[in-house]
């Protein structure tokens, strides 16, 4: 994948769930690699409410294209979706192609193997927490 070799650093978060019936609840667990290396574990959590049904897994790849925006999130506490930078998203296998992310953007993430009822490309809103090794 050429994005990930111009990527400073790589989340890599496997098994993304989502389950909703009004009020929605996203969780996933995974690695942040720099240099082909594991530096830190995280977690996301997202919720949401409204008139929504069904679930669904997914993996996803988000990829740091700039030391800035590494930086800003490794350092965070919290850092949220949408709030503290963007994430531009494409879905592998939808359509879409790895050769649609052109490295401009600060923040890019990849989704694929999605299964489900429904499918959600956005990660607004969502916060990545660093968990203790």
């Amino acid at each position: 994948m050429e994005f990930a070799e111009k990527a400073k650093a790589l989340l890599i978060m496997p098994s993304v769930g989502k389950g909703t019936l009004i009020i929605g609840i996203e969780h996933g667990k995974g690695a942040l690699r720099i240099g082909g290396q594991t530096a830190d574990y995280y977690s996301l959590s997202a919720g949401s409410v409204g008139l929504q049904i069904g679930g669904e897994a997914k993996d996803i790849i988000i990829a740091f294209m700039t030391t800035e925006a590494l930086e800003q999130f490794r350092t965070s506490k919290n850092w949220e979706a949408g709030v503290d930078g963007n994430i531009a998203m494409i879905a592998a296998g939808d359509g879409g192609t790895l050769s649609n992310i052109s490295g401009k953007e600060p923040i890019q993430a990849v989704v694929f193997d999605v299964k489900g009822l429904f499918f959600d490309m956005s990660l607004k809103g969502g916060k990545f927490s660093k968990l203790d090794k």
